[in-house]
């Protein structure tokens, strides 16, 4: 038994110096499309298998060459994901249809204001007239008639005015309604980029540990030749190289998705991934984030769609008052004889009474009201959302530094526990398996908590500001 304690001490020694000197020597650099292909491709004997499993997650953000894209990859995340949200919005149909919809409510406001001009109308004909009286035929041939008309308001206790107002409000709601379109688009890319980056990232850290399971299957395998007693554990250390390519493949599976998502917003081909750990990892002020949310556009659409609501009620309430204007109009014949006359002057219109009046002005404000209830409600919702995430963010950040102390402590149980088992035989191949499994699953839960974190602050901006004003 000595002796293959001993031989197995040699074969891990082997690994572990090599392992010790890989991050002396400067790897070169990969593209980030490298970055998540997995390391088992390599030949069972390569040292680069058995290398050291602590790559800088900077050579993630290296991309196909040419364009700026690489430059913002490699040394700006910021101005990587500003440009992510720039071209989602630009190539976004809802962006554009809302853009449709801002121009139609500008032409309905320039039709309110129009309608307090002066209008006028001609009006042409042309027909067989007749005429009898007392069976005595007066008339009867071709006659032609025009007559041109002109009016507008005096004085309608500023109905017109409330409608002006009205249709102003629904074009500032229809704009909000565009601003909020184009955040949510800006905010869906932003979020697929930091997914993408996330995937990458836990594809690197499973593609470590299926180099760690393949060295150790390919040490068990060597001593299996010369002890076949020891064939158990070259079994379970094959089960855990396949549950880390199950791991693998199931990470580059939701990486491949996520990249058919993003291909949507941002076309194709896509940018290069970047290394986005570290870009909203500060959690903003809670109650600057709350006075933020005044200026959101969902909520500065739902005030505008209030005030627009009270408009139209107090508008509807002043066409029911008593209404002046002014009249002219000329009319003449010819053809079977000439006739022409005109008027000119004031008329009054006073209504007396309309069985349609009462539950119109009821609907108007009632719907006046609703709508502001509406806005409160909106803000309100916002506000306890906002405390909820903000929350949830801090708790993530937390995580990641609790996860980080712990990540320490089992980097060092991982050590002693290798080198116990290469050099004494005092630890088991469980303990072996076990604390690399831990140490690799405190990585990937890191990782999920730093990318929580920075969604949760993402998710925050925009529901004030906007996401790109966060990251600027």
């Amino acid at each position: 038994m000595r002796p293959l304690l001993l031989l197995l001490s040699l074969l891990i020694a082997v690994g572990s110096a090599s392992a010790q000197r890989a991050p002396k020597k400067k790897p070169p650099a990969r593209p980030a499309a490298q970055a998540v292909v997995a390391p088992s491709s390599a030949p069972a004997s390569s040292p680069e298998r058995c290398g050291a499993d602590e790559e800088s997650p900077a050579a993630l953000a290296a991309g196909s060459p040419g364009g700026p894209w690489v430059a913002w990859a490699q040394t700006d995340p910021r101005s990587y994901l500003l440009q992510v949200a720039d071209t989602a919005v630009q190539r976004s149909r809802g962006v554009n249809v809302a853009q449709l919809l801002e121009a139609a409510a500008r032409d309905d406001l320039r039709d309110a204001q129009a309608a307090s001009l002066p209008q006028m109308q001609l009006n042409l004909t042309g027909a067989q007239v007749g005429s009898e009286l007392n069976g005595l035929k007066l008339s009867n041939g071709l006659e032609a008639r025009a007559s041109l008309q002109a009016g507008g308001p005096l004085w309608d206790w500023g109905r017109q005015k409330q409608l002006v107002e009205w249709r102003r409000q629904l074009g500032e709601a229809a704009a909000m309604g565009r601003a909020s379109v184009a955040e949510q688009v800006a905010l869906q890319a932003v979020s697929l980029s930091l997914d993408r980056s996330r995937y990458t990232l836990q594809a690197q850290v499973y593609g470590q540990y299926v180099k760690r399971m393949a060295c150790l299957v390919e040490a068990l395998q060597t001593i299996t030749r010369l002890d076949p007693g020891r064939a158990s554990e070259l079994v379970q250390a094959q089960k855990s190289q396949q549950q880390a390519d199950l791991a693998l493949a199931s990470t580059k599976d939701l990486l491949k998705s996520n990249e058919t998502r993003l291909r949507r917003l941002l076309g194709d081909p896509l940018p290069p991934p970047a290394s986005l750990s570290a870009v909203l990892v500060q959690l903003p002020d809670l109650a600057l984030l709350q006075k933020d949310l005044l200026s959101a556009p969902d909520v500065t659409a739902a005030s505008a769609q209030a005030l627009a609501a009270q408009r139209l009620a107090e508008a509807t309430a002043a066409g029911q008052k008593p209404q002046v204007s002014w009249l002219g109009g000329v009319n003449a014949s010819r053809g079977n004889g000439h006739r022409a006359d005109f008027i000119g002057g004031v008329q009054v219109s006073v209504p007396l009474w309309r069985a349609t009046d009462e539950p119109q002005l009821s609907a108007a404000r009632r719907r006046a009201e609703a709508a502001s209830v509406q806005r409160d409600e909106t803000l309100e919702a916002k506000s306890w959302r906002l405390t909820e995430i903000h929350d949830a963010a801090g708790n993530s950040l937390d995580r990641a530094r609790r996860i980080a102390e712990m990540l320490r402590s089992s980097q060092q149980v991982r050590s002693a526990t290798l080198q116990q088992w290469q050099q004494l035989g005092r630890r088991s191949l469980f303990d072996v398996m076990g604390a690399e499994a831990d140490y690799y699953g405190l990585r990937v839960a890191q990782i999920n908590a730093l990318y929580d974190a920075q969604q949760a602050v993402a998710v925050m901006g925009s529901m004030g500001r906007g996401v790109t004003a966060l990251l600027r």
